[in-house]
């Protein structure tokens, strides 16, 4: 693993999600009302009185998933913070979890290969069109290029590019 200087350490934080990721100053953002909905689904789905507000949050959810073209299931482990600049193309898989101040690009996939699913830590960086598969541990503060397809755990302050397999 290469040298990190403090600075780069400091500079955004793996554990507490930076909720201004999350909001936009203007209305028309598909991605922050998508992740929106996804929050307010989450937050009233196990809540048998308040059973409209959930209905009310599935049809926001597919509204925007569709607007945006993104398939982040409403299940899904999401950590705060989450940064989707371009969401079109995006598949994360139901099981996957992804921690704090996350940063994906478009066409990533999260999935299962058949082991499982993987699990991402804080900040972790993933380029357009990377692929990460399996039941692998990406490690906080990581940073996969685009493209790239990722089979094996990353470990922090780690930089992917290509085809990594175990």
């Amino acid at each position: 693993m290469a040298e990190v200087s403090e600075q780069t350490k400091k500079q955004v934080s793996a554990t507490e999600p930076d909720w201004s990721r999350e909001t936009s100053k203007n209305y028309w953002n598909p991605v922050v009302r998508l992740i929106r909905s996804i929050r307010f689904y989450q937050k009233y789905q196990n809540k048998p009185f308040l059973k409209g507000l959930k209905y009310f949050g599935v049809v926001r959810y597919r509204f925007w998933s569709v607007v945006s073209g993104a398939d982040i299931p409403l299940n899904c482990k999401i950590g705060g913070g989450l940064l989707i600049p371009h969401p079109n193309g995006i598949e994360i898989h139901p099981d996957a979890e992804i921690g704090p101040n996350c940063l994906i690009f478009q066409q990533v996939s999260i999935g299962n290969n058949g082991r499982g699913v993987p699990k991402l830590a804080g900040h972790v960086d993933l380029g357009a069109g990377t692929k990460i598969l399996g039941d692998i541990i990406i490690n906080n503060h990581s940073k996969i290029a685009a493209n790239a397809v990722v089979l094996r755990n990353v470990d922090e302050y780690e930089k992917e590019t290509g085809v990594t397999v175990k």
